[in-house]
């Protein structure tokens, strides 16, 4: 599996969905009537702006325009930030 499939897999099976987890999680904190700290307030919009940046990285990967050395330094940085 080359680091294109690799960045691809990672971004669609685990970052995403967790993203998506987080970020349904404070709205259904919202929805449900509590208030969220200005902090949160802030998590949410970090968490929504990772979420966007990972779905236009999947869509850079479908288009063709990630090549190999690209892919490999966003899945380091990508591991490096989820170790964290």
């Amino acid at each position: 599996m080359n680091n294109i499939e690799k960045l691809k897999n990672l971004l669609s099976n685990e970052i995403i969905p967790d993203l998506e987890s987080v970020i349904d999680s404070i709205f259904q904190d919202i929805k449900d009537g509590n208030e969220i700290s200005l902090g949160e307030k802030e998590e949410l919009d970090e968490l929504q702006d990772m979420h966007r940046e990972c779905r236009e990285i999947l869509i850079e990967i479908e288009a063709n325009e990630i090549d190999e050395a690209e892919a490999k330094e966003l899945l380091g940085e990508l591991i490096e930030a989820i170790s964290d």
